[in-house]
């Protein structure tokens, strides 16, 4: 019974997520599901292996639907013995995206429990936390896996934080477990980020711990911390190695290619700064997180009938309906960035407590919040603030591999609220003198509100409303429509103000009458969770809202078969398609029925991404013939879609006579364009070891694909001489193995990015087949930490109870 009302009040806290993550995403009460953009061209690119995984119940760890193949490792594969996703799939049991708003809640309330906060102000930090406009956006948008990577970051620190406070066991069960399923979350650039925020949290403590001259337990702490990492990452070793080794190939790792298409240099390695940067948050839009609409909100904003906007289009002869329909979608964000969703508010009652907090707490936990929520704003500006985004991608390791700086922001979203809370645990303190939290409630107002007044009464004096996209706007609607629409910015930018004033005013009444003994810390806690609800939840509601949600079947099956869907696949040969009909080498929708060329992903097969660039996006005939492109998806003048065969398609396999050898990527790509793609293979210096100089050809000779699945391809060759085979498949070494009636061969990079061999002469059959290693150590290693990591829990719980049941 002692045991049950110790646990009880957690009990019920965990209960009040579970209703208030249903509550906010009431629909998949209904069995509806959220219609997730990303999830949805995830689904296209998905299919060839869940249909393969149905018919027989193996992995292929490869797809031919996108790209031209690529592996399945970053396509949600399965992997052997990867015990830390079973664990996530329990956790996980809400419907989604209900379930990671709940993993927000959790792993943000397991952090100030950690900070030896009471329940009552983690239960309101965790509301502060998880519907920080942001992170409900990536929800709306599809970017699960950042969301999951997100949520667990907090129960991480609080594993770290445990461990700092001498907590030695729990603390590292509580760490392996939270960074196992970080690292399993599969989004790396969140867990890079939350490396960025641990490292600075290690020197506050490792500072604090010199002062106090406890540097043996520093780093003692930090020791147990490395064993407790290094469980976490053999525990996902599978993912990790596969990742690794498919990064080298992507776009994220290095062709070997220093030009672009127009003979300009680019990086060789990693992503160029120009792409890393192309999202930078504007240094006056970063206010956006305490005024939610501060820059006219998303790129795409309903204004409403009673707007300028509206008005403006019926004097120039649009219809009501026209007018209704455009002001729907009023382009209202003025920021510089090319398109934003949503702007990610953080909350005014939250940031006032924040500032709060700022003049009451001193030491390492304020100042760990406060100098990686500093760095993370200054990274976020990106181009805006150039030389240090400029450093940070010249020479801190692995920052070249992330783009979208913005979203370095996840760490303000996440410190903010912890020193929030803890200015309200302050505030309850009764060893905090009055007059220092006077002194703080005066400052946190007099910068809150006045902010607030000042942009009320001068913001046509600091602003001028006027968007990136307003000359175009000149030119198709005339200068007075976007006067009007200036005067909708203003009027948003006024209203939102005017509204984080009101919470500012709100906040500051709560903590007077708590100062004055009007009302106590139960009923602070009570307002304060009231205003962050009413705050945060009004926003995300402008954003992610019931009218989000479809049947599921929309979901499951959100691509229909077109008629040109139809007429490819009466053809029952290998080949591939190439949809110019929307985004062409941006969407998962041909991935979905066909072998396609295009498709979407974070991190695209590098070679294919240069040869789009170069050829593809060219519509050079040359290179998509040996690509196998034998159809076509075009747009009609009528607003559907039609198949357009190409008969001149190379085919699965065929013979060359001449080789052009070159000796780098540069060489290799631009000989493309030079050669007769049919009969010269282009090849690498390297590989001529392998194939020797002598290239035997013989036009009588035949090579025929007789049986194909993503992750085996055999043939039938005849010659009566040794021939040079090229493959319409894309070369990806590490994993793809050939074999000749049986017997293991070597097989080589041609033509930039395909595959070719030597074939001797005579019958033979030729099988390709997909068997990376990666899985198979990967899985050895994943099988033993999961053991360790297993006994280590079990033992951390015996431990535990025993030592209870002595100290009774």
């Amino acid at each position: 019974m002692v045991k049950l009302k110790r646990f009880l009040p957690h009990l019920l806290v965990l209960a009040g997520f579970v209703v208030i993550a249903l509550a906010y995403f009431n629909p998949v009460l209904q069995g509806k599901e959220i219609y997730q953009s990303d999830i949805v061209q995830y689904i296209g690119m998905a299919q060839e292996q869940s249909d393969f995984r149905k018919q027989t119940g193996e992995e292929p760890y490869w797809t031919d639907s996108a790209f031209g193949g690529m592996p399945t490792y970053q396509l949600g594969a399965y992997y052997p013995h990867n015990y830390i996703k079973k664990l996530d799939s329990v956790l996980r049991f809400l419907p989604r995206p209900a379930d990671y708003l709940f993993l927000y809640f959790i792993g943000f309330y397991i952090l100030l429990l950690c900070l030896k906060l009471d329940y009552k102000l983690a239960f309101l930090g965790a509301l502060a936390f998880g519907f920080s406009t942001y992170l409900i956006i990536i929800l709306g948008v599809g970017h699960n896996a950042k969301a999951h990577a997100i949520a667990y970051m907090p129960a991480v620190l609080g594993g770290i934080v445990l461990i700092f406070r001498s907590r030695y066991i729990l603390g590292f069960i509580l760490l392996s477990l939270a960074m196992a399923l970080e690292i399993g979350a599969n989004h790396f650039q969140m867990t890079y980020y939350l490396l960025l925020l641990v490292i600075c949290l290690g020197i506050a403590y490792l500072i604090d711990a010199f002062r106090k001259k406890i540097l043996p337990h520093y780093f003692k702490s930090l020791g147990i911390m490395v064993v407790a990492v290094i469980l976490a990452i053999g525990a996902n070793a599978t993912n990790l190695l596969a990742t690794q080794e498919y990064t080298a190939s992507s776009t994220r790792g290095n062709t070997g290619l220093t030009i672009n298409p127009d003979g300009s240099s680019k990086t060789a390695s990693g992503l160029d700064f120009e792409y890393i940067t192309s999202y930078s948050y504007g240094i006056a839009e970063t206010l956006n997180l305490f005024i939610p609409r501060f820059m006219g909100g998303s790129s795409q904003e309903d204004v409403g009938r009673d707007s300028e906007v509206y008005n403006a289009l019926i004097k120039l002869g649009a219809s009501p309906v026209q007018a209704a329909d455009f002001a729907e979608n009023a382009p209202t964000y003025w920021g510089n960035q090319p398109f934003i969703g949503a702007p990610a508010y953080i909350g005014a009652s939250v940031l006032f407590l924040f500032i709060f907090a700022l003049f009451l707490i001193r030491g390492r936990l304020k100042w760990w919040i406060a100098g990686a929520s500093i760095l993370a704003l200054l990274l976020s500006w990106g181009s805006n603030l150039a030389f240090l985004s400029e450093f940070f991608i010249n020479y801190v390791p692995l920052y070249n591999k992330f783009r979208a700086v913005t979203s370095i922001q996840v760490i303000i979203e996440l410190c903010v609220p912890v020193l929030a809370i803890f200015g309200l645990y302050k505030l309850f303190s009764k060893t905090e003198k009055e007059e220092i939290k006077t002194e703080a409630l005066k400052w946190a107002t007099i910068i809150t509100g006045g902010l607030c007044v000042l942009f009320l009464f001068m913001k046509s004096v600091f602003f001028d409303f006027s968007g990136g996209g307003d000359s175009a706007l000149i030119q198709q609607l005339g200068i007075e429509f976007v006067r009007a629409l200036k005067e909708d910015r203003k009027a948003i930018f006024t209203s939102d103000t005017l509204r984080s004033l009101i919470f500012v005013i709100l906040s500051a009444g709560i903590i007077v009458l708590y100062l004055k003994n009007k009302i106590s810390d139960k009923l602070v806690i009570a307002g304060f969770a009231l205003l962050f609800l009413v705050d945060l939840i009004g926003v995300d509601r402008r954003y992610v809202n019931n009218e989000d949600f479809v049947q599921a079947r929309q979901m499951e099956q959100p691509f229909q078969q077109t008629e040109a869907d139809r007429q490819i696949l009466q053809d029952t040969s290998r080949y591939r398609v190439f949809d110019l009909s929307g985004n062409t080498f941006s969407s998962s929708r041909a991935s979905y029925f066909h072998n396609s060329i295009g498709g979407y992903h974070g991190a695209k097969p590098g070679r294919m991404q240069d040869i789009f660039d170069f050829y593809v996006s060219q519509n050079n005939m040359e290179v998509l013939n040996m690509l196998n492109i034998k159809y076509f998806i075009v747009p009609t003048e009528q607003g559907g879609v039609q198949a357009q065969q190409n008969p001149d398609a190379f085919g699965n396999a065929w013979f060359v006579e001449n080789v052009e050898w070159v000796d780098s990527a540069n060489e290799e790509i631009l000989a493309l364009k030079e050669v007769d793609l049919q009969n010269t293979a282009v090849i690498n210096n390297e590989f001529k070891e392998i194939l020797g100089e002598n290239i035997g050809f013989n036009a009588d000779a035949e090579i025929q694909l007789i049986g194909e699945q993503p992750n085996e391809l055999v043939y039938r060759t005849y010659s009566e001489t040794d021939q040079l085979a090229v493959f319409s498949e894309s070369y990806y070494q590490p994993g793809w193995q050939a074999y000749i009636d049986g017997e293991e061969v070597p097989h080589v990079q041609a033509n930039y990015v395909l595959r070719a061999m030597n074939i001797p002469a005579g019958d033979h059959t030729i099988t390709f087949k997909f068997e990376p290693e990666v899985i198979e150590t990967g899985s050895s290693i994943a099988l033993a930490s999961s053991i360790i990591l297993g006994l280590v829990v079990l033992g951390g719980i015996f431990y535990g109870l025993r030592k209870e049941k002595e100290e009774k």
